[in-house]
C-alpha cells in the first residue's frame, strides 16, 4: 500500500448561527478552544498543520506519537488540540502555557487505509473514526469529540451549564467542504473571538511594559478599533508581547477611527490575540474584555468584525 495521502485540505469552517436549532438529521458537539489541527499520518511518519497550514507536529508532540501509534498506515484526520480545567472545560489560555499535557480531540475522518472518505457523508466518516477511537476522553491523548445531543436546544443547554464555549451543529448527510460552510453551524454559549493588536498605551503605578492593548477588526474592508483590553497579562506574558511589538511600531493609526488616546504607540496590524469579552456593542466596542493569548493560525486579513448581540 502506497503510505502516501494524495491531499492536504483547508480545513471545514462553521458558519455562526444566531441562536441554537433542533432540526432532523443534525448532531451537535462540544465546540473546543484551542488549536485547530489536520493530523496526515502517512506509514510512521505524522504532520500536524494548522488551519493556515503551518507544521505544529514538534510543537504537540505528544499528539503526534499518539497518532503515530494509531493502527492504520494512511490516516487523516480533523480535529483540535486542546488543554483541559480541571473541570474539564479546554480553555485557549491554558493551551498557550502548554503546563499541561495538549490533548487531540477528533471530529472527522478523511481519509484512510487508502480510501478518501470526504466525499462520503459526515455520519460515516463518524463511524469511521469511531472505531478507531473507542478510548474515553479521560486520560487519552487522541479521542473522538465529545457528541451532546441530536437537539440543539438541549445541547445548548447542556454547553451552558458545563461552561463549555459553545456547539457546533452538524448536518449528518454533508461530505466534507473545504472552506466556510452552513452545513457545520455553531453557536456560542461564551463570548470569544480574534482581534489584531493596532497598538498599546503607556504603562502606569507598577505595571511594566505597557499599559493595554488597542484592539481592531475588519469590517467591510476597513480596520476598524474596538477598544482596549488591560487584563488577563502575567508578568511573561508582558514582556513577550512588548519584545514582539518593537519591530512592528508605527507613525500613524492603522484603524479608521482611532480614539482620543494620550501616549499610544501604534503598530502594524500583524499580531491577532485571543480575547474573551462580555459584549460587543452596537457601536462596535467591546464590553469587559480579557486578553487569552496570541494566534498565529488565523492571517491578520481574516479577523472580521464579529455581529453584535
Amino acid at each position: 500500500m502506497n503510505d502516501r495521502i494524495p491531499f492536504r485540505v483547508r480545513p471545514m469552517l462553521a458558519t455562526l448561527a444566531d441562536k441554537p436549532f433542533d432540526k432532523p438529521g443534525w448532531v451537535c458537539e462540544e465546540k473546543y478552544d484551542g488549536y485547530r489541527i489536520l493530523a496526515y499520518k502517512e506509514g510512521p511518519a505524522v504532520t500536524l498543520l494548522s488551519r493556515n497550514a503551518k507544521d505544529r507536529s514538534e510543537v504537540f508532540s505528544v499528539v503526534s506519537r499518539h497518532v503515530a501509534a494509531l493502527p492504520c498506515r494512511t490516516l487523516a484526520l480533523d480535529g483540535e488540540v486542546v488543554v483541559f480545567d480541571d473541570r474539564g472545560v479546554s480553555r485557549f489560555q491554558l493551551l498557550q502555557d502548554l503546563k499541561a499535557q495538549p490533548q487531540y480531540a477528533v471530529f472527522d475522518c478523511l481519509y484512510r487505509d487508502g480510501h478518501d472518505l470526504r466525499t462520503k457523508p459526515l455520519a460515516v466518516r463518524r463511524a469511521a473514526l469511531e472505531e478507531l477511537l473507542v478510548r474515553p476522553r479521560s486520560g487519552a491523548t487522541v479521542f473522538p469529540s465529545a457528541i451532546l445531543s441530536p437537539n440543539g436546544l438541549e445541547a445548548f443547554a447542556l454547553a451552558r451549564r458545563r461552561g463549555f464555549e459553545g456547539v457546533v451543529a452538524k448536518d449528518k448527510s454533508a461530505p466534507y467542504i473545504e472552506g466556510r460552510s452552513r452545513k457545520w453551524l455553531k453557536f456560542k454559549v461564551h463570548q470569544e473571538d480574534e482581534f489584531l493588536i493596532v497598538g498599546y498605551t503607556a504603562p502606569a503605578g507598577s505595571r511594566e511594559h505597557f499599559g493595554a492593548l488597542l484592539l481592531g477588526a475588519y469590517d467591510r474592508g476597513r480596520l476598524r478599533y474596538v477598544g482596549k483590553v488591560g487584563t488577563g497579562f502575567t508578568r511573561e506574558s508582558l514582556g513577550a508581547l512588548f519584545r514582539a511589538f518593537q519591530p512592528l511600531l508605527a507613525v500613524a493609526a492603522p484603524v479608521v477611527n482611532p480614539p482620543k488616546e494620550r501616549n499610544v504607540n501604534w503598530l502594524a496590524p500583524r499580531l491577532v490575540a485571543q480575547i474573551a469579552f462580555e459584549e460587543l456593542t452596537a457601536g462596535h466596542k467591546l464590553r469587559q474584555p480579557v486578553f487569552l493569548g496570541l494566534r498565529d493560525d488565523k492571517r491578520p486579513r481574516e479577523v472580521i468584525m464579529p455581529e453584535p448581540k
